[in-house]
């Protein structure tokens, strides 16, 4: 049974004279992993910010689980959600433990200091991180465990949605490797609806379910991810195997960087 959690339908965004998101529609189930996929400037990070209640649509819908993200009770909202921010996005001036027990230390889910420890100190095992590390400052770590610390972070709260942001940017082969091995884990485990956007297609095949390519503000093609090498779009074929020709060659993109969003209020 294709149970839908998050559903955009006919979704445009434009900042000024720019038309990011031109007519978006994409369905994801409830338990499934999507990967979006695409160029950079594409909107990717205005879809997710859109999913989020963050970035307001001009036009079209956006539901998830069946409700309207831009109506309701905003904080009970974002209880639902985890996330794994490009580059982890650690606060510099807290330890390791309160970083990932950001979201337990306030707000709706508040829980005693040190309920709030035991279980940063519990996801910091599940990311393969010990104990000698919670009370460690961010720049202490290198940036494989600073990315696992941020992971860690976004299933403290046990979300129902995870959205992960290019996971694997800035690490090496074998460190992207662990974190691709780890999200797929833990996604399975915990039975979460995940999105991830990234340019990296060893992350595409190690953590999709489905795929969907966004270009020119819209979804050009989505699927399983093994009809991924056979969906007979040119753009997806292009993208996928990184060729410097084809139909997405001629197009320039301007990278828009919406109005700052601060991460404590995602957090909170």
């Amino acid at each position: 049974i294709f149970l839908r959690m998050i559903t955009l339908s006919g979704v445009h965004k434009t900042f000024g004279t720019n038309a990011v998101l031109r007519g978006v529609d994409l369905s994801v189930a409830k338990g499934e992993s999507m990967v979006v996929i695409g160029g950079s400037g594409t909107g990717k990070s205005v879809l997710i910010k859109s999913v989020l209640g963050l970035v307001k649509p001009d036009a079209g819908t956006i539901t998830v689980d069946g409700k309207d993200v831009n109506k309701g009770d905003r904080d009970a909202f974002l209880a639902r959600f985890g996330m794994l921010f490009q580059g982890a996005a650690l606060f510099d001036s807290l330890p390791v433990w309160q970083n990932v027990a950001f979201r337990l230390l306030r707000g709706s889910l508040k829980k005693p200091k040190d309920q709030a420890r035991a279980i940063a100190i519990e996801k910091l095992r599940r990311v393969g991180l010990g104990s000698d590390v919670a009370d460690r400052l961010p720049a202490e770590l290198s940036g494989g465990m600073q990315k696992r610390v941020g992971l860690a972070r976004a299933i403290a709260a046990e979300p129902e949605i995870i959205f992960f942001d290019e996971p694997t940017t800035g690490l090496d082969p074998i460190m992207a490797g662990v974190i691709n091995d780890l999200i797929r884990e833990i996604v399975t485990e915990m039975g979460a609806t995940a999105v991830t956007i990234t340019h990296d297609m060893t992350s595409v095949r190690a953590i999709a379910d489905k795929v969907a390519m966004l270009h020119a503000g819209k979804i050009r093609w989505t699927g399983p991810v093994g009809d991924m090498d056979a969906s007979g779009d040119p753009y997806v074929d292009q993208f996928i195997h990184g060729r410097a020709t084809g139909p997405i060659a001629a197009v320039r993109y301007t990278k828009f960087q919406p109005p700052f969003l601060t991460l404590a209020r995602l957090l909170h």
